[in-house]
């Protein structure tokens, strides 16, 4: 990844549904130096014990799977790709012990929890170039919910809210002023709403190059707006720098 930007993962989780498809989102907290009050997608930093744990594994360059993973169920009480069903309940108590400091491979040790990082499919990678106060360099990944009924859990003091959402849903709400988003956010949204399973999302991803996304500013009809390259699955590449990242 890019030195001058923070490594990151973030993770797609696609559940299905009678009416739409919903993906898990978090609202993160006002309070957060990066995206404050902003609807996200689950995830952080890649870290170092994400990479040893990598390494560990045998799989050295899917350290930021590892992240996604870990940040998800940390963020959410959402477990995914772990390689055999578990209780939701699990999933509250590895998101508990995660928050006072656990270890994440000491967790999956001790509940004899193996990652199935194949569960995991590169969607994308967005690295925005303003100056904010922090720059990240970010993975995104698709992976299926697990089963069960889990019901999210919001970490206390990142997240404010946690949820299943449609993409539709969400886009409709940013769109009416009930929530905002950054534009990486929204761009991926709207590509996700193309979609009516997981495997048309799979298959979008796997169709377009994962080439990093850096945006940049243009001015089209006199206004400044904020673009990213056509070709890439995206339905607007486009959108006023007003109001792209508002959050």
């Amino acid at each position: 990844m890019t030195d001058d930007a923070i490594p990151a993962a973030t993770l797609v989780v696609w559940r299905d549904s009678v009416a739409e498809p919903e993906i898990l989102v978090v609202e993160r907290a006002a309070t957060m130096a990066f995206a404050a009050g902003a609807i996200v997608f689950p995830g952080g930093r890649i870290d170092t014990a994400d990479r040893d744990l990598a390494a560990r594994l045998g799989r050295p360059d899917d350290a930021a799977k590892v992240t996604a993973i870990r940040e998800t169920i940390e963020e959410t009480a959402i477990a995914p790709a772990l390689g055999s069903p578990i209780d939701p309940n699990l999933g509250r108590a590895l998101q508990q012990a995660l928050i006072e400091g656990a270890e994440f491979a000491d967790l999956l040790a001790g509940h004899q929890l193996v990652l199935d990082l194949d569960a995991l499919t590169p969607f994308t990678r967005w690295m925005p170039a303003f100056k904010h106060a922090r720059r990240f360099d970010t993975l995104f990944y698709l992976a299926r919910a697990p089963q069960g009924d889990w019901q999210p859990r919001p970490q206390p003091g990142e997240c404010e809210a946690a949820e299943w959402a449609s993409a539709g849903a969400l886009l409709d709400r940013i769109e009416r002023g009930e929530a905002s988003a950054i534009f990486p956010t929204k761009r991926n949204l709207e590509r996700l709403a193309q979609h009516r399973d997981l495997p048309s999302a799979i298959a979008d991803a796997q169709a377009h190059s994962l080439e990093t996304i850096i945006p940049w500013i243009e001015e089209i009809g006199g206004e400044p707006h904020v673009r990213i390259p056509e070709g890439r699955g995206y339905p607007v590449i486009s959108e006023p720098l007003a109001s792209a990242f508002r959050a």
